[in-house]
């Protein structure tokens, strides 16, 4: 898969268990880390971890790709998948206000849900 597909089958994912503000960013230009972020918020800690629990299913059933790390599991609070070219930030809205990526890699390029033929939630 391309990371322009591996975003798009997690937003799919993501918006499969209702992710509230689903952002994405395009970093390649800005680090060797990664491609894009994909950056989400939950409701609850419970659905942080449905988020980034349905996240990996998906891409390791439907799409055979396995995460290469995650972090966060524990607090519930801000859960990272790494999957090398997208990083997937899982956020309780405390969280993301707190790190507040969107302004930390604001020169990235947003990637609106519709370029990946996606539906706005």
């Amino acid at each position: 898969m391309t990371a322009k597909q591996t975003v798009k089958a997690i937003c799919e994912a993501l918006q499969e268990k209702k992710a509230q503000q689903l952002e994405v960013l395009h970093v390649e230009r800005l680090t060797e880390l990664t491609e894009y972020f994909v950056i989400c918020s939950a409701t609850s800690t419970t659905q942080v971890r449905a988020l980034a629990d349905n996240v990996e299913w998906r891409l390791k059933y439907d799409h055979e790709t396995l995460v290469h790390h995650t972090e966060g599991y524990e607090s519930n609070q801000w859960v990272l998948l790494d999957y090398g070219c997208v990083l997937v930030h899982v956020f309780m809205p405390e969280a993301r206000k707190f790190y507040n990526l969107e302004n930390l890699w604001k020169d990235g390029t947003p990637v609106p849900l519709a370029e990946l033929g996606l539906e706005e939630a």
